[in-house]
């Protein structure tokens, strides 16, 4: 999955550098020279759990492809604290701004001012409730909730009992759980027994199946639509004696989660991929379109890129297994 995003990333670079060399056309003007320093802000959420802490890394990585451009990276604790930070990079004035959003909604009219302002943005993964950038890029999240309900409804047999663990308000977690809707709905065997919010964190996921645990005493699977709330899940299982018999479903490819699949741990049967590399290949569409002119390169790359995700099971998790990642 790696491999794909830095192949579509390097894709859509060549044709943003290609469309910027017309010589002798109106847009070639538009070309900056090979001098010209850029400035780019990238705003993301802090490392309160994997999936993010992956995003920082790969945020650093990526920025070190570009010495010629002046990266500025923050993350932030919630929607108050990343407002301030972009207001922060406005003054800066930077050139183009990668967002990948705390939250979707609060995080749209500050997006959207920026973009008003000239400012070259970028989203990433959480999209914006209104139209507020030049580019989207996200994972496929209504694949990830189909893909992830369909595989728990052929495991269960089409008949179940299950707890559904959604995450922070976002379009992320709109599409998955919608997707994911759909399927359990097509099956009246499948019992969604509670439902409830664990803000992909490990350790408010583990606090909300404590609750979920006492009022349910049958339990057959849960839906956790992230690896870092599966973790919380099963310490929560751990606590009250209930790992047998049941067993998690969650999602993004953390590695210990990969090893688990692979292992033939039967609390992790499977897993879908949602790689945090993803911020990197918002990070090289900012400075392809920056370096090959933007007014120009705008009118020939896509402006919607939906990245394709995975079912992990026993059979390829190796393939899909990175001992040295850090998520």
């Amino acid at each position: 999955m790696l491999k794909k995003l830095m192949t579509l990333a390097a894709g859509a670079a060549v044709l943003s550098l290609a469309s910027g060399c017309q010589t002798g056309s109106e847009e070639a003007r538009d070309v900056p020279d090979e001098g010209q320093k850029f400035v780019v802000g990238v705003s993301i959420p802090a490392a309160d759990h994997g999936w993010t802490a992956g995003v920082k890394w790969w945020a650093e990585e990526a920025s070190k492809n570009y010495p010629n451009i002046e990266f500025i990276i923050e993350d932030a604790i919630g929607p108050d604290e990343q407002i301030t930070d972009l207001e922060n990079l406005r003054s800066e004035n930077v050139d183009a701004l990668v967002i990948l959003a705390t939250e979707s909604a609060p995080l749209t009219p500050i997006a959207k001012q920026l973009h008003e302002a000239g400012i070259l943005i970028v989203n990433v993964d959480r999209g914006f409730t209104e139209p507020a950038a030049d580019v989207f890029i996200e994972g496929d999240n209504s694949a990830f909730g189909r893909k992830s309900a369909e595989y728990m409804v052929e495991k269960l047999g089409g008949s179940g009992k299950i707890v559904v663990l959604e995450g922070i308000p976002s379009t992320v977690n709109t599409a998955r759980v919608d997707a994911a809707a759909k399927v359990f709905a097509q099956y009246p065997g499948i019992e969604i027994v509670a439902q409830d919010s664990g803000q992909w964190n490990r350790e408010e996921s583990e606090a909300v199946m404590q609750n979920i645990l006492v009022g349910n005493p049958e339990i057959d699977a849960i839906w956790a639509s992230d690896d870092d709330m599966a973790l919380g899940v099963e310490n929560a299982l751990r606590a009250a004696g209930r790992l047998d018999g049941v067993w998690i479903l969650g999602g993004a490819g953390m590695k210990d989660i990969v090893k688990r699949v692979m292992d033939g741990d039967p609390l992790y049967p499977a897993d879908i991929t949602y790689p945090p590399s993803m911020i990197a290949v918002g990070i090289h569409e900012a400075a392809s379109i920056l370096r090959a002119g933007r007014d120009n390169a705008l009118k020939y790359m896509p402006k919607h890129m939906v990245l394709d995700v995975d079912l992990i099971t026993p059979e390829n998790a190796a393939d899909y297994y990175f001992e040295d990642s850090i998520y």
